[in-house]
């Protein structure tokens, strides 16, 4: 038995040395029995759908070329391209008017108050009635409490505008109002009215005793700047007089966020005398209303224009 079981291995082993090198003869003559196949250009796996379908595969080279061509035009020294329609001067775009009105008025030029208000009633360029406007950037940061210019002036020569007037007070004080003359003077009436947000007044005073019945009317009144308020002198025990001041000119300044004042200081019908006369008491005004606590200079610049006119620069 052993002896035929080493008969056995011994013919397994002779047969396995002759396949070895027909197998090698055969696997070198794979690669020259399909000669087809070798010039074909090897071809990507895809799939019906995801990033190895032909539409994601496509997709991607397209990016790539795209890439390449914005690489080249990068590098090239090809100029760009400039805008068709560049910003004109404001001078340029405005209207005729505006442009004959702009000759008048030199760019580079520091006009003195009485002459900037002389050349602003001849630059008006509007049929109706236009308002001249003071505009003085000082330097002051409205940020800081004690850097928050306001205050109220009453303007001699008037404002040129017809106010209406409301007074929320009680007894006595409602024939006083009416007297000086209110448009509107009452107690229950007029909360009646802001019930109803009728609100057919442009100046609203109150006396102090009823100011506490205004409370719930603050947000229908303060975004209109109607609410009373001490500093603005519509809370007041003397409401007569708050009334006349009101009708005669009284007005209110107060810087904005980037420390600008800006005010009428009356109409162009007014002639340059009168408007000499508020532009006058405005700006000794501010000056008055000057911070303690400011350090350089206050008034920076001022300009005074008419509406839709051109603009001035003024020398103060």
């Amino acid at each position: 038995m052993a002896e035929a079981k080493k008969r056995a291995v011994k013919a397994k082993k002779e047969t396995e040395v002759k396949e070895e090198p027909q197998a090698a003869v055969e696997a070198t003559k794979e690669p020259t029995a399909t000669t087809e196949e070798t010039k074909a250009e090897p071809k990507t796996a895809t799939a019906k759908a995801g990033k190895r379908s032909t539409k994601a595969v496509r997709e991607v080279e397209e990016k790539v070329e795209k890439q390449e061509r914005k690489a080249e035009a990068s590098t090239s020294d090809k100029p760009k391209p400039t805008t068709k329609n560049p910003t004109r001067p404001k001078a340029e775009r405005a209207g005729k008017k505006y442009r004959e009105a702009a000759k008048l008025v030199e760019a580079d030029k520091l006009y003195s108050l009485a002459e900037a208000l002389d050349l602003a009633t001849k630059t008006s360029t509007t049929k109706f009635d236009s308002t001249v406007e003071l505009h003085i950037n000082l330097g002051v940061d409205p940020r800081q409490a004690d850097q928050n210019v306001r205050d109220i002036v009453v303007l001699p020569a008037g404002t040129g505008k017809t106010v209406r007037i409301a007074v929320f007070a009680e007894g006595d004080d409602i024939k006083k109002a009416k007297d000086a003359g209110a448009d509107f003077a009452g107690n229950e009436e007029l909360l009646a009215q802001l019930d109803k947000e009728d609100i057919n007044f442009e100046v609203l005073i109150s006396t102090p005793m009823l100011m506490a019945k205004l409370g719930k009317y603050a947000r229908m009144l303060g975004p209109r700047g109607l609410m009373p308020n001490p500093k603005s002198g519509t809370v007041t025990t003397d409401v007569a007089k708050a009334v006349t001041e009101a009708k005669a000119g009284r007005v209110e300044f107060r810087v904005d966020q980037a420390g600008i004042v800006h005010l009428g200081v009356g109409k162009v019908s007014f002639g340059a005398d009168k408007l000499s006369q508020n532009a006058t008491a405005v700006i000794a005004s501010i000056r008055a209303a000057k911070p303690a606590s400011l350090k350089g200079s206050y008034i920076k610049t001022a300009h005074i224009t008419t509406s839709m006119g051109p603009s001035i620069k003024v020398e103060l």
